[in-house]
């Protein structure tokens, strides 16, 4: 009886967003979860952990090489649903990019478009170029729900939501303590100064996948994607070493990575334009 109610909320969920599935791939999802209720929860996320962690002058340097290059992926990816008869596909995304003082090499994309560079990561950058393959990755995962999908796939694995109900609200509402600690373990948590906040146990397969959508985006938005193979095979030495960087974490090895970007290039390719006016490009 209990394996039956457990798998009824699944059969809800189906019907619901059944015509759910993550743009370019066409892999359907599976979501409980609102991009309303996602977004706010993200936004009270990102303005706590703002507040506590060092955010470096826009007027710097290096933050308005942050803020160009999210401000290009984020207005590719729109681009890219307007031309594809999906221009509401990011209603609700209020884009934001904050370069944070840390030495972690690490970056990330909260639902609804709010976005973290470290300092860390851009010796391993190196040019905007290099910027663009880790922000248009960071990106992709909130595009492609990544997170709604975790939240989703916590909230049943532990009993979040009765049969029959879907939505973060009625979670929050329910078991607000358990959610709010599922979310932290999704999302981290806006921790005091000096922590960091980190998209948290990515699969493989969402990370093969938002290196995809990334070479499209960066494409479209006037960055060469073959630059991937360069980035990502310096991460690979600094993934050698004895703690590698979190944003390897459960991410495919270095050679697996390296070769499915590979695949992927004569695609990302099609939609390149080093002007930056990119489109969309049908055979």
């Amino acid at each position: 009886m209990k394996r039956i109610l457990l798998y009824i909320p699944l059969v809800v969920a189906g019907l619901v967003w059944a015509c759910s599935s993550v743009p370019i791939t066409g892999r359907k999802q599976f979501l409980l979860v609102s991009d309303d209720e996602m977004n706010s929860m993200a936004l009270t996320s990102y303005k706590q952990f703002l507040d506590t962690n060092k955010v470096i002058s826009p007027t710097t340097q290096q933050a308005a090489m942050v803020k160009k290059v999210g401000d290009k992926i984020a207005r590719a990816a729109q681009q890219y649903f307007e031309q594809t008869g999906n221009p509401n596909y990011l209603q609700g995304y209020q884009w934001q990019t904050e370069l944070v003082q840390s030495s972690e090499v690490n970056a990330w994309c909260m639902p609804g478009g709010k976005m973290v560079v470290y300092t860390g990561i851009l010796p391993v950058t190196q040019n905007e170029a290099g910027l663009a393959v880790v922000m248009g990755h960071e990106v992709s995962h909130a595009i492609a729900k990544h997170g709604a999908e975790r939240m989703s796939q916590g909230m049943i694995a532990q009993g979040l939501l009765a049969a029959g109900q879907v939505g973060l609200g009625i979670a929050m509402k329910d078991k607000p303590q358990a959610t709010q600690n599922l979310w932290n373990s999704v999302f981290g948590v806006a921790a005091p100064a000096g922590a960091q906040l980190t998209l948290l146990a990515n699969g493989r397969g969402q990370e093969s996948e938002a290196d995809h959508l990334g070479l499209i985006f960066m494409s479209m938005a006037g960055y060469d994607p073959n630059e991937a193979v360069s980035f990502w095979g310096r991460m690979a030495k600094l993934g050698s070493g004895s703690k590698p960087p979190k944003i390897l974490s459960t991410h495919p090895t270095d050679e697996q990575r390296i070769a499915d970007i590979k695949s992927i290039l004569p695609e990302a390719m099609k939609y390149y334009k080093p002007s930056g006016s990119g489109g969309v490009q049908r055979n």
